[in-house]
């Protein structure tokens, strides 16, 4: 049997505080929290936040948030600037500098089957992943001594 080894293993979850998405925090090194940029998901990230306490408290002590990123952006409208602003005032760093924009190719893909990156790699979706992916990478590559 060939070993497998890999850089990153990302668990896609539900939007729920469930037992799935409980025991993927268990298993993982650290989350990547998608935040819509809509006014209930603010509420959403308060106790998505008091649940990563608990399980760090309770069954992976090294369970850290890699980061939030801001999705469904639509830059057209005043709500998702305000949810921006609120986020990156009240977590910092935390917060991606790259933004998923709300884009119609994103949500057509699913429904063919794809990612976006097959569906339509020119889109503004598709490139606002490549750069995320770019800056998840800076973020957690250790720089050579």
């Amino acid at each position: 049997m060939d070993a497998y080894t890999f850089d990153y293993i990302l668990i896609d979850c539900p939007p729920s505080l469930n037992m799935l998405t409980i025991n993927a925090m268990v298993a993982a090194h650290s989350i990547l929290v998608p935040l819509q940029s809509e006014f209930y998901a603010l509420e959403g990230l308060s106790q998505l936040l008091l649940t990563v306490r608990e399980v760090r408290q309770s069954a992976n002590t090294d369970l850290r948030i890699e980061g939030i990123v801001l999705t469904m952006v639509d830059s057209r409208n005043n709500l998702s600037g305000q949810v921006e602003k609120d986020a990156r005032d009240n977590l910092g760093d935390l917060v991606f500098r790259t933004r998923i924009p709300r884009n119609v190719r994103l949500s057509e893909a699913p429904s063919y089957a794809l990612s976006v990156l097959s569906y339509d790699s020119n889109s503004k979706g598709a490139q606002a992943y490549r750069d995320l992916a770019r800056e998840l990478l800076e973020k957690t590559t250790p720089v050579a001594a």
